[in-house]
């Protein structure tokens, strides 16, 4: 027990530490570049604690279940020797992180607003919410995709560079014809992919399946996920966009 809150502890210091430049930089424009006092200062030092505390318990709970789950499940799957079943798993863990994942959601809503702004859809929530749980829905097919794409060339032992390069010529030749509302949205929806729920789950399935295949690399073979995770999205948001 004395250990477990000593380990806590430790990983509140560590938190604290790592949002301390963050604090700095807003104090100091604050007070030194704007000169202005904060605004409900007693939220704003409440909120910091919840932020710290969260940190904290996210971080406790990646090395406590996600990342240990992401690697016992692509054991079992490897072990299994199914590659349908294997594959069929990436795609429903890219797709039900994605759409889970609150940095879409909050980007997803923002572009809804916008684009009922600009007249680009109608002026009524039915319309903004369609538009966002569509680009939810395309964003999350494409992390899909991506990790079958990404787990199999794992399995294969594929060099990676050749498919990122093939990823990003592709966003290149398609950008062009995109219509112009949309390109940034498919630009950034290749960032918010890689976010908190992502990222873990993400990380430990492609690590513990390169960690179980003889033969492969866990450092050059079981990364990389992640970067399918992050170009796919801007694919598919784009042709969404030419599209609809």
């Amino acid at each position: 027990m004395g250990q477990a809150i000593r380990g806590f502890v430790k990983l509140l210091v560590g938190s604290l530490r790592d949002l301390t430049p963050i604090i700095l930089t807003v104090a100091f424009f604050q007070a030194v570049a704007l000169q202005q006092p904060f605004p409900n200062l007693d939220d704003v030092l409440v909120g910091l604690v919840f932020v710290v505390l969260g940190l904290t318990l996210f971080i406790q709970g990646l090395e406590m279940g996600l990342f240990p789950l992401g690697d016992d499940m692509a054991e079992a799957f490897a072990r299994k020797g199914s590659l349908g079943a294997l594959l069929s798993f990436a795609f429903a863990l890219g797709f039900g992180t994605t759409v889970a994942e609150p940095a879409l959601i909050a980007v997803a809503d923002e572009a809804a607003k916008v684009a009922a702004e600009a007249g680009a859809i109608a002026q009524d929530a039915d319309a903004r919410s369609t538009y966002a749980d569509s680009l939810r829905i395309v964003v999350a097919l494409s992390v899909g995709v991506a990790l079958v794409i990404g787990v199999f060339r794992i399995v294969k032992g594929w060099p990676i560079h050749y498919f990122i390069i093939t990823g990003y010529v592709l966003v290149v030749a398609i950008t062009p014809f995109a219509p112009d509302e949309i390109v940034g949205i498919a630009y950034d929806a290749g960032g918010v992919t890689t976010s908190t729920i992502t990222v873990p789950l993400v990380t430990a399935l492609g690590v513990g399946l390169a960690t179980t295949i003889r033969g492969r690399n866990p450092m050059s073979d079981g990364f990389g996920l992640i970067a399918f995770a992050s170009l796919t999205p801007m694919i598919f948001v784009m042709i969404f966009g030419i599209v609809v």
